[in-house]
């Protein structure tokens, strides 16, 4: 794998670390403790495995940083950079929080579930608020980059951390882009029946995706269209390395012919209850805007998930 130093990485870290947080921190793999991601916050949902990234010392903390760096993508807004402002925006929310939920950088998890090794069956788990990433390994391929969750609240630009953050941004244009692209006849189609106040296939919800695909057949689409439609997936897509997905561009690509886009609430998406999908025969992607929580601001903020029907979790089941 470009996973030598991927492994290099993780035996370093595992060497640093203490004999209780080394305990904590890698787990014998199953997919029912792969399953347990969430995008609550750590008071939402103790039940995260892992380490609490505030266990760690500095160095430690820049070996972690490492590791997802190496596991995903370097761009701009996408991969690390895009998990460093989640953590940065949950910092921000501890500061102007009233509740107890847990808010703070420091109680995101980070976990190896199995033996990070050249043969055999492990993931690469962080996750906290708004925040899940997985990545799942046999005999040093990378098997699943799924299910993949990001949120981010506030949903503007915050100058915090020293740096400023605007984590999704690019998602949200992306589809707004393609769904404004659409001719009256094409939104007819794409339009989906009902309100979606929230993503459906999200934590503990593996078996919420719908049997039957409805919406716009991506057949549908213009060339241009279809140009569009590539350059939001990859907004998702992007965020493991590049050969990773590559490999995964290349599949759903393959797969557009039998794939549907839907939407309901506004093209803009920026509205409340605003939500927009892809089903294909592997590729299921939503993005849903709902009312702020943590922040206690007026608007809203986005809440999206990647998932693929054959390799979530690594394509290993119960």
């Amino acid at each position: 794998m470009r996973g030598s130093r991927l492994l290099c990485l993780s035996e370093l870290l595992k060497a640093d670390v203490s004999d209780d947080i080394l305990e904590l921190m890698e787990q014998p793999y199953s997919v029912e403790t792969a399953q347990k991601w969430s995008n609550l916050p750590a008071g939402g949902y103790p039940d995260r495995p892992g380490v609490l990234l505030g266990e760690f010392s500095e160095e430690q903390l820049g070996l972690v940083k490492a590791i997802l760096m190496e596991a995903g993508s370097l761009r701009e807004n996408e991969g690390y950079d895009e998990i460093e402002q989640n953590l940065n925006l949950d910092d921000f929310i501890y500061t102007v929080a009233t509740d107890q939920a847990g808010y703070s950088s420091s109680n995101f998890y980070f976990a190896f579930l199995g033996t990070p090794a050249e043969s055999g069956t492990w993931e690469l788990y962080c996750g906290g608020h708004h925040f899940a990433f997985a990545n799942t390994y046999t005999d040093g391929v990378l098997v699943g980059a799924t299910p993949s969750f990001r949120g981010v609240e506030p949903f503007r630009p915050v100058e915090f951390n020293d740096r400023l953050n605007l984590p999704m941004a690019q998602e949200r244009d992306a589809f707004a882009r393609l769904l404004q692209s659409l001719t009256e006849e094409q939104r007819e189609a794409a339009l989906l029946e009902g309100t979606y106040r929230d993503i459906l296939a999200g934590p503990q919800a593996d078996d919420a995706i719908p049997e039957e695909k409805e919406g716009l057949s991506v057949s549908e689409l213009s060339d241009e269209q279809v140009y569009l439609l590539i350059a939001a997936l990859e907004t998702y897509v992007g965020d493991i390395n590049d050969a990773g997905a590559a490999a995964y561009m290349e599949k759903y690509e393959a797969e557009f012919a039998d794939t549907y886009l839907g939407f309901s609430g506004t093209t803009d998406l920026d509205s409340e209850d605003d939500y927009v999908r892809l089903h294909g025969p592997s590729l299921w992607l939503e993005f849903s805007m709902q009312s702020n929580k943590s922040t206690g601001e007026e608007g809203n903020h986005p809440h999206s998930v990647w998932r693929d029907q054959q390799d979530d979790y690594g394509g290993n089941t119960l």
